[in-house]
């Protein structure tokens, strides 16, 4: 038996009748729900909301999954939260991560703690504490506040509490900026110079790095059905990034900007002409050692398998050292490269849409020192003319 009655002007709590235990005393689960205020209108349309919320209710409850939110503590929702929400919206990767920092930061602080009694100053203060006394950087503490805030807005939606928490705390600011780090063009120069003694595919890798500003997880996941030689054109349609327990996983792109079309310079385009040669001969030459079957890598090992998303890093960092140039990230070669356009006047817009950001925002706020200075340069420009012009 399952019925609902009315406890407030927008609130109704669904009662679940279980029989009897074994004292002959009644079971009962309850479970209290808001409705929108426009229901409240129309009373056909209420009772057919509050009869489904009871079926609802009634499925969860016959089938075990419902918790009262009285008794559930953080620690026991996470394990729900990941087996519900997480393995199927988040990343394998992107998993790993929100779970090291829920075990390492989150849970010992809240873990024992009712999911209903988590409030808003627990919040704060537990927050300012990482401020001032973790050692942490604040863009670990950010990182933090995002899987927090995460985990309890799942709590939110499945109606087990009435507020997020973490929705009146704001993301905690970083107040010091991550300076970019480029090379220089005389830096770029001295790398393609040294390259010449790399083998092949590396000499491609660090052209298209810098060429196309691509990311080592879409360099990886390049196969030929990707590029268009007569076009001269290279479309990020996958990625290859460490999963779960440290396992490689082909996955399309984080976001729908991420997938796109990039245009090559004519060099480029050479030099993909030249491999896709190299890339044959040496497939044909590895015979029945060739396993792979079901991709064209074009970054591959000898089996014709993608290389493992590390391999592109280990490589660098002795390259530069072999180069003899200050050291800087792999991904800083995508600054590099988006960097060196601002500076030979190209839109922002299509830079942004070049490097596959979501919002142009993203581009004007991680480049915008560099923005900044062409524009001044710009300027000079201009007044080098109008300068000029009233002097002729």
């Amino acid at each position: 038996m399952a019925s609902y009655e009315c406890r407030g002007k927008k609130s109704f709590l669904l009662t679940v009748e279980l029989g009897y235990d074994g004292k002959g005393r009644r079971k009962r689960k309850r479970k209290t729900i808001q409705v929108d205020e426009s229901l409240l209108k129309t009373k056909r349309k209420l009772e057919n909301h509050l009869n489904d919320e009871l079926v609802k209710f009634k499925i969860e409850v016959e089938a075990g999954e419902y918790i009262s939110p009285g008794k559930l503590k953080l620690k026991d929702f996470v394990e729900d939260w990941e087996i519900k929400y997480a393995q199927r919206n988040l990343g394998a990767q992107t998993l790993e991560t929100y779970k090291g920092n829920l075990r390492n930061h989150i849970l010992p602080a809240f873990g024992d703690k009712r999911v209903d009694q988590i409030k808003t100053i627990h919040v704060v203060n537990f927050i300012s504490e990482l401020e001032q006394d973790s050692g942490l950087s604040q863009g670990t503490i950010q990182y933090i506040y995002r899987v927090f805030r995460n985990v309890m807005q799942r709590a939110k939606d499945w109606d087990l509490i009435k507020k997020n928490p973490l929705a009146s705390v704001g993301r905690p600011k970083d107040n010091k900026k991550r300076k970019v780090n480029i090379y220089e063009p005389e830096e770029v120069q001295q790398l393609f110079e040294v390259a010449q003694s790399q083998p092949k595919h590396w000499r491609l890798f660090l052209s298209l790095a810098l060429a196309c500003a691509m990311r080592r997880s879409e360099l990886l996941g390049l196969e030929w059905k990707h590029v268009d030689l007569i076009e001269g054109t290279i479309e990020v349609e996958q990625v290859i990034t460490r999963g779960e327990k440290g396992r490689a996983v082909i996955k399309e792109p984080k976001s729908e900007t991420s997938k796109r079309i990039i245009s090559l310079p004519k060099s480029v385009i050479a030099e993909l002409k030249l491999f896709r040669i190299h890339w044959k001969k040496e497939k044909i030459k590895a015979g029945e050692w060739w396993i792979e079957k079901n991709h064209e890598f074009v970054f591959c090992n000898e089996d014709g398998q993608h290389f493992y998303p590390t391999t592109p890093t280990t490589w660098w960092r002795r390259f530069i050292k072999k180069a003899d140039v200050r050291f800087i990230r792999l991904h800083d070669l995508r600054h590099t490269s988006a960097t060196t356009l601002i500076n030979q006047g190209i839109h922002a817009k299509i830079i942004s849409e070049r490097l596959g950001h979501s919002d142009i925002r993203i581009t004007m706020d991680t480049y915008g020192h560099a923005i900044r200075t062409a524009d001044q340069e710009a300027a000079s420009k201009m007044d080098e003319v109008f300068y000029s012009r009233k002097n002729s």
